[in-house]
């Protein structure tokens, strides 16, 4: 690039392409635009696209001409100087580009779409055509106003204009072009109030006498005045009432139509906020234990020292109330904090809690809020209006300027990996990187760290403060093993409980206490067999069984959605012997409604909480003892806290224990902890069942005795010996085609070029992993470890980019697919 004094600005494009593109600044604009605004360019041909300004400069590039900006959305940025920072951060580490991470962080609201829209040609003559009647009926509606697509369709009455529209094109009578649009729109409501002229008791009076003759009209005013004392306080009509709560009032919506007419009300539009409000039971303080209290001082002190420090507090031990006396202590000297939740289901508990103590000066920020919502949370952070955000993962993206504290709750927990699509970020991760720009600190909270986390505070990269007993009388809960394959054949299993879980549920429901019961499987049965001809049927984009769901009689497949109904007689051979294999949450609600008909069940899953509030109404139909027993996955493991659970069941425990990974030890020892971690959590003693066929297998030895320090020296033995983190980073290499030949030949080129670069003992694959083929993508991956010492990162990312370039340059793999997965859980 050369220097020729005009201003020049580099955009991010909410697109998956390497890179910044330079556009001009146009004499008009270069004082009205800055780093971190939107702005509206053109794109290739014909696209029109919503970028950011990353920068401005005055460096004009030599290999083109630049297109100029051609709107400027924002007076002030939308995007912060920390933003653009940890944005270009989170391209770098993940191996993703500015525009996926852009696309992630913005709510979708924020980035205006580029819609298509038909014009006349101002200059043909309409009437001097050969015209047919839909071709003059639609340039008639044309001389008023452009008109989208949709319009198009509802003018002529076509589903499919498009015969219509390119004869007028090739006629040239019409334009198409691409125009942006503002998804982002305020929520109004309409007010009224009295006018003026009326506030005086003698014009009052006398309008009321003259409405004698219309006494709809006199019963809106009226209706008016009891809600709005005016004459008693003439301040209160200025803010008047909303038209809506008027009209509830039995009123006639005409009738309040004419008085606007008549210039009796004056209506008038408010914005207002889409946020929920509940300041009903503010209590504003919470009060801690003497252990919790020097907890709390010890996380202090241990931040004087680290950036991020971890809590390692077993369950039930009050974790969250001393992250509530830090969010205030820090509020309290004007600084911003974010507290991460892994899951929607714990915000709502969460939420509920935190509205007791902080009423509606904080905000919530996660996907089951709309667009617009999302948006004004945004804006309130961008003001400094919400200084205390709760959120999901996709909270790292807000954007902060003060930030002080960064809570990242059950940071163990894999919900805060992002899978799919890029950035694959890990918002654990990420939060310490933020907290880092923002000199502030990081606090990690959990009864069972990850490994990594636990390495990194063993070797003072964190600080670590301990709390090792319970919150108040509540004691550890007492863990059982029941014996899966003794009880088959002792022939005392029904259904799938075994007879020791089922004595417990009568005990607990005798005792008028609360259930749990644990199964990480969704849906009815894991697959449907014939035992005749033995066929599963199998999704057909994918290479997994479909799952039977009963509740809508349904196979589904998890990974894409597919579904079809089901059948009662084989496809194959036309057989009725159709048999469930494995067993779901939706199963077992069905036998326990069974076993015990006088209970309260209620299931929570993914089936059954769809909705924008379905977590919240069943918590709390939970809460209030509406419900006996609760059947749910891996939601119900999540740092819910219930008064009145003394009992939870845990069910298809050697699944998880043995399945084919890494981490499933960990991830086992964690969901077994966690979930056994809801009973007992007050002066009740708890009781914890865990169905197994293998009761004397050491890891269950090692959940019971709730010995975190001896599962985790056993398990990093084992990771170090096969060269796993948090000994190494992984980059993880997914290859797609819809050739499976493709896609294998593809990753092989790919493992060979890096296997020659760097060594064959970093390296794995290509294999092909559990699933093989989803959506009709054939996968295959190569696993690369890296050492954490003496060799450079950076580097070696951009080398393994450099071989994608070279692989996409040869016309066979020009079409494969390639995803980088930076530290995969």
């Amino acid at each position: 690039m050369v220097s020729d004094g005009n201003p020049y600005c580099e955009i991010i494009l909410p697109l998956p392409l390497s890179g910044t593109f330079t556009y001009f600044i146009s004499p008009a604009d270069r004082n009205h635009i800055f780093p971190g605004s939107r702005v509206v360019v053109s794109f290739g041909k014909k696209k029109i696209y919503t970028g950011i300004v990353l920068q401005i400069h005055n460096h004009t590039p030599e290999e083109y001409r630049p297109k100029e900006v051609l709107e400027i959305l924002d007076e002030q940025p939308i995007v912060n100087d920390q933003q653009l920072k940890f944005f270009q951060w989170m391209s770098r580490y993940y191996m993703c580009s500015l525009g996926e991470v852009i696309n992630a962080a913005l709510p979708a609201a924020l980035k205006l779409s580029s819609e298509s829209f038909v014009g006349i040609n101002p200059e043909i003559d309409v009437n001097s055509e050969d015209l047919e009647d839909r071709e003059w009926q639609l340039l008639k509606a044309l001389k008023t106003n452009d008109l989208t697509m949709k319009d198009v369709s509802e003018v002529l009455g076509l589903k499919q204009p498009q015969k219509v529209l390119k004869k007028l094109s090739e006629g040239g009578l019409i334009d198409l072009f691409e125009k942006v649009k503002d998804k982002y729109q305020p929520k109004k409501v309409k007010r009224l109030r009295i006018s003026e002229v009326y506030l005086d008791d003698g014009m009052l009076e006398g309008l009321i006498n003259e409405l004698e003759s219309k006494p709809k009209q006199q019963d809106v005013l009226l209706a008016y005045l009891r809600e709005i004392p005016v004459l008693d306080s003439p301040e209160s009509n200025v803010r008047g009432i909303t038209k809506s709560s008027l009209i509830t009032q039995n009123i006639s919506a005409s009738s309040v139509k004419t008085l606007i007419k008549n210039n009796v009300l004056i209506e008038w539009e408010e914005i207002v906020s889409r946020l929920p409000s509940d300041t009903s039971k503010i209590q504003g303080k919470v009060s801690l234990s003497q252990v919790q209290e020097s907890t709390k001082r010890a996380i202090i002190q241990s931040f004087e020292t680290h950036n991020a420090v971890l809590l390692h507090g077993v369950t039930g031990s009050g974790k969250t109330e001393i992250f509530i006396e830090l969010i205030k202590e820090q509020l309290e000297t004007d600084k911003q904090v974010l507290y991460l939740l892994p899951e929607i289901a714990l915000t709502t508990q969460i939420i509920a809690r935190l509205h007791k103590i902080f009423g509606d000066s904080f905000g919530v920020y996660h996907s089951r809020y709309s667009d617009n919502e999302r948006v004004e949370v945004w804006k309130k952070v961008l003001n400094n209006e919400f200084r205390f955000v709760v959120g999901v993962r996709s909270a790292v993206f807000l954007p902060f300027s003060n930030l002080g504290l960064i809570i990242v709750d059950e940071e163990h927990e894999p919900s805060y990996k992002q899978f799919e699509p890029a950035p694959r970020y890990h918002a654990r991760d990420a939060a310490i990187y933020l907290s880092t720009v923002h000199h502030a600190n990081t606090l990690l909270g959990t009864a069972t760290p990850a490994l990594e986390t636990y390495q990194n505070a063993l070797d003072d990269k964190y600080g670590l403060v301990e709390l090792t007993s319970r919150y108040g009388e509540a004691y550890h809960p007492k863990m059982e093993f029941a014996n899966v394959n003794r009880e088959r054949k002792q022939r005392k299993l029904k259904g799938n409980f075994t007879s020791t879980l089922l004595e417990a549920i009568q005990e607990s429901l005798d005792k008028k206490e609360q259930v749990i019961l644990f199964q990480n499987r969704r849906g009815y049965a894991s697959y449907i067999t014939c035992d005749n001809c033995s066929t599963i049927p199998k999704c057909p984009n994918c290479s997994v069984s479909l799952t039977y769901h009963q509740y809508n009689n349904k196979l589904v497949c998890h990974y894409c959605g597919y579904n079809q109904s089901m059948y009662s007689d084989c496809l194959s051979c036309g057989s009725k012997e159709l048999r469930n294999v494995g067993f779901g949450t939706e199963e077992l609600e069905e036998e326990i409604k069974l076993m015990f008909p006088q209970a309260i069940v209620q299931r929570m899953d993914l089936d059954t909480t769809r909705s924008k509030y379905g977590y919240q109404r069943i918590i709390e139909e939970f809460e209030d003892g509406d419900i006996d027993i609760l059947v749910g996955t891996q939601m119900v493991s999540k740092g819910l806290d219930f008064d009145r659970v003394n009992l939870v069941g845990i069910f298809d425990t050697d699944r998880m224990i043995h399945f084919p990974d890494f981490r499933s030890h960990e991830r086992a020892y964690n969901l077994i902890t966690q979930v056994s971690g809801r009973a007992g959590r007050k002066s009740k003693d708890g009781k914890v069942i865990v169905q197994t066929n293998d009761p004397d297998q050491e890891l269950l030895q090692r959940v019971r005795n709730g010995d975190y320090l001896s599962f985790f020296q056993w398990e990093i033995n084992e990771r170090e010996r096969f060269y796993y983190p948090p000994f190494t980073r992984i980059i993880q290499t997914t290859f797609k085609h819809r050739e499976k030949v493709v896609s294998f030949q593809a990753a092989s080129y790919f493992a060979k070029e890096v296997r020659n670069h760097l060594g064959n003992q970093r390296m794995i694959g290509p294999v092909e992993p559990i699933i093989g083929k989803i959506r009709n993508m054939y996968l295959h991956e190569v696993t690369l470890k890296i050492e954490k010492q003496g060799i450079n990162l950076p580097a070696v990312k951009e080398y393994l980019r450099s071989v994608e370039m070279m692989m996409k340059q040869m016309p066979a793999f020009k079409s494969v697919g390639v995803v980088f997965d930076v530290d995969p859980v």
